[in-house]
């Protein structure tokens, strides 16, 4: 009996091997041009970071400390991670049902009988009926001939990946955020250097044009504008301490947490974007079809598989379903002979079920998962187009923010050179405060303005970095290895 059961279990797993209803797949071709536009923009590298190794790009000790945080302490990264793991269970799930699910039973069942319902020679009294059986079963094990089962495990598995690609798109957004962040403080925290050093110079001739206007030499309308230049840097002051601590507090939202007395003072000790670790190049001549290895594309073309994994599915509820149940154990109407030989008993069950009527919900199912994977394909396709842009755009800044930077800092060479002539000549008497006032305001605004255009070309490397999917490697979850040649 022992070898029939399990020559009948072995049958039934072999039959889950059949063929399934899914269409073949076919990758969607990139809707994108087979080129970068911007080749222009194209800068030699000058030593070629490595696009897989988030370290190698991001070299500065700081950020490499905030990143790591980040990647620990970071709550949506780990919101993803709990989504993975979800996905993961999902999968398990969904492919358990291609096996039979084996449970262990024990029951007794004890009825009371009327002596005149069931025999008057068993006297007056009451006669009670007693059944008690142990053993083990499958119960209403579907066999899996039309691969309906396999084509839902095999959703689940895409889609179990597509989140696992989603996570790592994840991380590299947040590597990027909490670089930009960082930058951005560094910025802020610049621009108030600068405009206190500014605040100081609009003291000193705010008190130097009083004094000329006291003696006679000077006007009140040279006070006046001196005041209000006075004044503007205060405010600026305000402005740029705001946004510092508002900078501070954005990069510990995504570190995830305070950061530690040491990490902050080393950060604190960079006055400047100069002080930064400057970003390697990215390598020149990389093909437009590399955006493909990029994670957000592939989770959303694992999305789409799964979609089409559905259409599988929904094709097989049109076939008959056959389902089995069964059980093998001992059964007695005596407690004490249960384990008796000869008491052995067994039972097969096998029904099969045919849709014949359905007021056409199958159909619409089927109509339903077909169009959802033409979905599926739209999105992927907007998915590949926005990453093209994104690359496309980071390159056109690639060259221009470098250039425009460099014409920056010469407008800043320029300004200060004229500020000194003009402060000069003002005190020599030769020209009014206004010029000086001219000229102040002229130099700090190109100050600002270099501060802001690093900050974009900084930025905007690190951007491209990120579109072009550096700082991780192609890898499928370890603990499901073993299972993806029986489920695809």
């Amino acid at each position: 009996m022992r070898s029939s059961t399990t020559t009948l279990t072995a049958g039934l797993v072999l039959l889950l091997s059949g063929c399934t209803m899914i269409p073949d797949y076919h990758r969607p071709a990139a809707p994108v041009a087979t080129a970068w536009p911007n080749k222009a923009a194209d800068v030699a590298a000058t030593d070629g970071g490595s696009l897989e190794n988030w370290r190698a790009f991001y070299r500065d000790p700081v950020l490499q400390s905030l990143i790591e945080t980040a990647l620990a302490n970071n709550r949506d990264l780990q919101i993803a991670q709990h989504q993975v793991e979800a996905s993961s269970a999902q999968f398990d799930i969904e492919n358990a049902a291609l096996f039979p699910t084996l449970n262990g039973t024990a029951g007794a069942n004890v009825q009371k009988m009327n002596s005149r319902i069931w025999s008057l020679s068993q006297g007056n009294g009451p006669f009670y009926m007693r059944q008690y059986a142990v053993g083990f079963g499958v119960s209403a094990y579907e066999v899996d001939l039309w691969g309906r089962i396999r084509s839902a495990s095999r959703a689940s598995f895409d889609r179990y990946v597509a989140d696992e690609l989603g996570r790592e798109s994840m991380r590299l957004s947040i590597i990027a955020s909490v670089s930009t962040a960082m930058l951005n403080w560094v910025a802020n925290n610049q621009a108030l250097l600068v405009t206190q050093n500014v605040l100081a110079n609009r003291r000193h001739t705010y008190d130097l044009v009083k004094q000329t206007a006291d003696v006679g030499t000077g006007t009140q309308l040279d006070v006046a504008e001196a005041e209000a230049a006075l004044r503007d840097a205060e405010t600026n002051l305000q402005i740029y301490t705001r946004q510092r601590e508002q900078a501070m507090n954005q990069l510990e939202l995504l570190v995830g947490t305070p950061l530690v007395p040491s990490v902050r003072a080393d950060l604190e000790h960079k006055a400047a974007l100069e002080d930064v670790v400057p970003f390697p190049d990215v390598p020149e001549g990389l093909p437009s079809d590399m955006i493909a290895r990029r994670p957000d594309i592939l989770s959303a073309e694992q999305v789409l598989r799964a979609a089409n994994d559905d259409i599988g599915a929904a094709r097989a509820e049109f076939f008959p379903k056959i389902q089995i149940t069964a059980a093998n154990g001992t059964a007695s109407n005596n407690i004490t002979r249960l384990f008796q030989s000869g008491m052995g008993a067994w039972n097969v069950a096998p029904q099969i079920t045919l849709p014949l009527f359905d007021a056409g919900r199958l159909t619409a199912e089927l109509h339903q998962a077909k169009a959802r994977k033409k979905e599926e394909i739209a999105r992927y396709e907007k998915t590949v187009q926005t990453a093209f842009r994104e690359v496309a755009d980071a390159l056109a800044g690639r060259g221009t923010y470098l250039e425009q930077l460099h014409a920056q800092n010469a407008l800043v060479q320029a300004g200060g050179r004229q500020y000194q002539l003009a402060l000069a000549r003002f005190k020599a008497g030769y020209d009014p405060y206004l010029d000086t006032l001219v000229a102040q305001r002229t130099l700090y605004s190109a100050q600002l303005g270099a501060i802001t255009t690093h900050l974009q070309q900084m930025s905007n490397t690190v951007t491209l970095y990120k579109a072009l999917g550096g700082g991780w490697n192609e890898t499928l979850p370890a603990r499901k290895d073993a299972m993806i040649n029986h489920v695809l």
